[in-house]
């Protein structure tokens, strides 16, 4: 089984924080959107990931680059890095990694979390995942038949069509039938918005006879901008530690005179001092916490954060904060003292 992740765009509805790091290495709870993304797909699959195709701007770096291989390594699955130099779509940056658009395969874009307990069909050409929700006329929405097959994929429908929306990961028996398709819509310059779409290789497949099934998710989270992001981190972090699949609180922590509710999580070499923390706060490696109370709000790498009241409040890596003030949004190495 392989995982292509399309993962480009460096995400401008989150800046400043896209502007050092893209979208998908923003930590949630301690890991890589991205990261948790493919170990939630495995765990799904429940079966052994071969390879993790990252499709990427070639001006991430080495230093990304590299991170992304060592989560593919975490899952004892081998990487490829693909680059797509131009934004065309979403059908664009798939095709960006035809060569690996081979057998049975994941396709899953890189600026959602989810939460699962379904069995995927396998049986199935392709597999939709979706997730109920209040107002579909904001989403991407499919309808189905009395066999509970996928019959119709509608973009923000202005007249009810479905309440269940896509999520932007899907499973195919064969991702090269979802290959010749795209190789077609490219070949017919089949464009929305100046871009090609995913959605005109899948509807190709069912016109071919291809059987798309639905696959509900229990919670969709989503990412694509700060307060979205700082609410995604505290609900996985409920998640986490109502599972206790993970270590939240990393033993080199230092504490005076401070309490934390949690959950939280708390990552190396982090100080804490006249503090309390908690619940729903994730601090990163190397952080300073002083005179502060926290809660609701994703800090990140080696920063510095005194005399501080935050609530709902997303900080970057390197940065330096001293105030009074709450639901901040300072991107990497900003200094407000």
């Amino acid at each position: 089984m392989k995982i292509i992740v399309p993962m480009a765009g460096r995400g401008s509805r989150l800046r400043p924080h896209t502007l050092t790091i893209p979208k998908p290495l923003i930590p949630i709870a301690g890991k890589p959107i991205v990261q948790r993304l493919v170990e939630g797909i495995a765990e799904v699959l429940e079966e052994e990931i071969d390879e993790i195709a990252f499709i990427i701007s070639e001006d991430f770096g080495v230093e990304i680059e590299e991170k992304l291989k060592e989560i593919a390594k975490g899952l004892k699955a081998k990487s490829t890095i693909y680059y797509q130099d131009k934004p065309l779509g979403t059908g664009h940056a798939i095709m960006c990694a035809k060569e690996s658009l081979e057998g049975p395969a994941v396709i899953a874009y890189a600026d959602t979390l989810f939460k699962a307990d379904f069995k995927l069909d396998k049986e199935a050409d392709a597999v939709m995942w979706v997730k109920k929700v209040d107002n579909p006329e904001a989403f991407g929405v499919v309808n189905l038949n009395e066999d509970g097959h996928i019959t119709e994929l509608v973009e923000k429908p202005q007249d009810f069509v479905s309440d269940l929306a896509v999520i932007g990961i899907y499973y195919f028996k064969d991702v090269a039938q979802l290959k010749t398709q795209l190789e077609k819509v490219i070949e017919e310059n089949i464009m929305h918005g100046g871009e090609y779409q995913i959605n005109d290789g899948i509807k190709k497949m069912r016109e071919q006879g291809a059987v798309f099934k639905p696959g509900q998710v229990d919670e969709w989270m989503d990412c694509g901008n700060k307060h979205v992001t700082v609410e995604t981190n505290s609900r996985m972090l409920k998640f986490i530690h109502e599972e206790q699949k993970e270590k939240l609180i990393s033993s080199s922590l230092k504490i005076h005179d401070a309490e934390i509710i949690e959950p939280c999580f708390i990552g190396e070499n982090v100080f804490l001092k006249n503090a309390k923390i908690g619940p729903n706060v994730s601090i990163g490696n190397g952080t300073v916490v002083d005179n502060c109370t926290i809660k609701n709000s994703l800090i990140q790498e080696h920063s510095e954060i005194t005399n501080a009241k935050l609530d709902k409040a997303m900080i970057g890596n390197f940065a330096k904060f001293n105030g009074e003030f709450t639901s901040v949004s300072l991107g990497d190495y900003s200094t407000l003292e």
